[in-house]
């Protein structure tokens, strides 16, 4: 019973203590704001509550949270920055793919949205909420399933360790827009915007996600040595694609996958039957 007595005085003071801080940063803000005008419908106060609640969701971001800023940010990209791939067999089959990834990645539990975007540029790249494109310029380049399986798990890597929300909140802070007060949707939308066509990855962020998508495509059934084939075709090419044309160089990132590799088992696993694959593909060939 003591015991039962001293846990219900902690969680009411964690309580008192989140309260005291919410009210904290809410009469700091007021103080520092101008006065509120008559012709407004809201109280400034609320208006700033509401803020602040935005704010702090964007620092604390729940998984449905990130998925509902993901699909906003995927209308504007599918609308105004390229157009989505319209062929429903090489969609459907690049989807099954990624889900089949999905489900033995170290986040399953969001779901995932896998594109072909029309573009001969050799590229791949995901934004928050699961939100993963290739372009049919990379499947083209691709020799087999393995090879494609290896880029996806690289991307769903990015997703697994949620690099684009991080580099929101360090874009929306450079930039000024990320206040007290939170930040706003817009901002938040165009900030994901133009992390996902733009997004310049750390070295931590590309190493992280070439280590979770190597394990991703291992556990998925697939041979691993199609992503380091991969990456060593698109090195050989003229002029970067911009798949590799990222921090750290593509050397460091194939010898670390190397090093990853067993010798003995980098052929074994699904994926390396060129024919099979193009056949998928057909429409693209």
């Amino acid at each position: 019973m003591f015991k039962r007595f001293l846990g219900l005085t902690a969680q009411l003071r964690r309580r008192w203590l989140y309260g005291f801080m919410a009210a904290v940063m809410a009469v700091s803000i007021i103080a520092l704001s101008p006065m509120p005008s008559q012709a407004q419908r809201v109280p400034r106060w609320l208006n700033i509550l509401l803020q602040g609640v935005q704010y702090v969701q964007l620092a604390n971001m729940s998984d449905r949270q990130e998925v509902e800023l993901g699909g906003r940010i995927n209308q504007q990209l599918t609308s105004r920055q390229f157009r989505v791939y319209n062929n429903r067999e090489v969609n459907e089959y690049i989807n099954d793919l990624g889900q089949r990834l999905a489900e033995v990645s170290d986040r399953p539990n969001i779901p995932y949205t896998f594109q072909v975007v029309a573009m001969d540029q050799i590229n791949a790249f995901a934004t928050m909420g699961g939100y993963v494109y290739l372009t049919t310029g990379l499947l083209r380049a691709a020799e087999n399933e393995a090879e494609v399986v290896g880029v996806l798990g690289h991307e769903i890597g990015h997703v697994v360790a949620r690099h684009a929300v991080q580099q929101m909140r360090d874009r929306a802070l450079a930039a000024g827009v990320a206040t007290a007060a939170g930040v706003d949707n817009n901002a938040a939308i165009a900030i994901g915007v133009e992390l996902a066509v733009n997004r310049p990855n750390s070295r931590r962020d590309e190493y992280e996600a070439d280590d979770l998508g190597l394990r991703n495509m291992v556990d998925a059934g697939y041979a691993p040595r199609g992503f380091v084939d991969f990456m060593e075709k698109l090195r050989g090419r003229s002029g970067t694609p911009t798949f590799l044309n990222t921090h750290p160089a593509p050397d460091d990132r194939i010898e670390r996958l190397n090093q990853s590799i067993d010798p003995a088992t980098a052929d074994v696993g699904a994926g390396l039957d060129p024919a099979a694959y193009r056949a998928r593909i057909r429409p693209l060939v």
